[in-house]
């Protein structure tokens, strides 16, 4: 039988030593696949699970390898003092986790016997058995709520928001922790309406009391051209704080405990 720390996954990046995406110092595995589209996407390059090249500083890169969880974890347990020291852990990002939930599931049960505190970002865009996958050795699920609207999340992502909301309530009964992020979006879900909706259904969620809204920014910008894609959301402006504030006040207004960025 095989181990299970032999499990192969794609990736395309690891950083370390990350004070986002999850409690502490932190380092974030990221893994290639996604379901969706979304215009805004940061890593564009995580979107295609197939190896791809991007050309980056006038150098063509080549994105995504494949690697064993053990070759992974070699990496990960490299920063488990600071892990210890802050709170930290590993989280795995992408892309999406449960494009690969064997793999991200080997991650997470590797982290679990080194006593190293996991989390995962992931849209709950797929059969809940693959969430299931995970769930055993997952200490926080940080789960993408985009719009409540099934066409303008269509428009926008180019997939359906039906799977994502109906395991939402699953995964609020089976996992150990739960928090909704929100990508704040402008022309897509800035507006009061729009985040109040995302925390109403949040609040409703078994044990939900956090939601984060996650400013849009043009950081992967680049991305689309190295990769030979046009940028659709050219000329977007990212919200203002005091946006950021109002929309903060509106979830905080269904009882949810919100914060900016996270």
């Amino acid at each position: 039988m095989m181990d299970y720390m032999d499990t192969v996954g794609r990736i395309f990046d690891i950083q370390r030593f990350s004070v986002h995406d999850g409690p502490g110092i932190r380092t974030i595995v990221f893994l290639k696949g996604c379901f969706l589209r979304c215009r805004w996407c940061c890593n564009p390059e995580s979107q295609q699970y197939e190896i791809e090249q991007m050309e980056s500083g006038g150098r063509m890169k080549t994105i995504g390898r494949d690697v064993t969880a053990r070759e992974v974890m070699d990496e990960v347990l490299k920063d488990r003092i600071y892990y210890r020291r802050s709170g930290g852990g590993l989280t795995i990002s992408g892309g999406e986790a449960l494009r690969q939930p064997e793999f991200a599931s080997a991650l997470l049960r590797a982290a679990k016997e080194n006593g190293i505190s996991t989390a995962v970002e992931s849209t709950g865009c797929a059969p809940f058995e693959k969430i299931q996958m995970l769930l055993p050795n997952l200490d926080l699920y940080l789960m993408d709520i985009k719009h409540i609207n099934p066409d303008k999340h269509k428009e926008f992502t180019g997939g359906s928001n039906r799977l994502i909301l109906e395991n939402a309530p699953k995964i609020a009964r089976e996992a150990k922790k739960l928090i909704i992020r929100v990508p704040v979006i402008p022309t897509f879900n800035d507006t009061p309406q729009e985040i109040g909706e995302i925390a109403k259904f949040a609040v409703s969620l078994p044990g939900v009391e956090e939601i984060h809204l996650l400013p849009y920014h043009r950081l992967g910008q680049d991305k689309y051209k190295g990769l030979g894609r046009e940028y659709l959301m050219k000329g977007i402006e990212p919200p203002s704080n005091d946006k950021m504030q109002m929309l903060r006040d509106t979830a905080e207004g269904f009882g949810l405990k919100a914060q900016i960025g996270g």
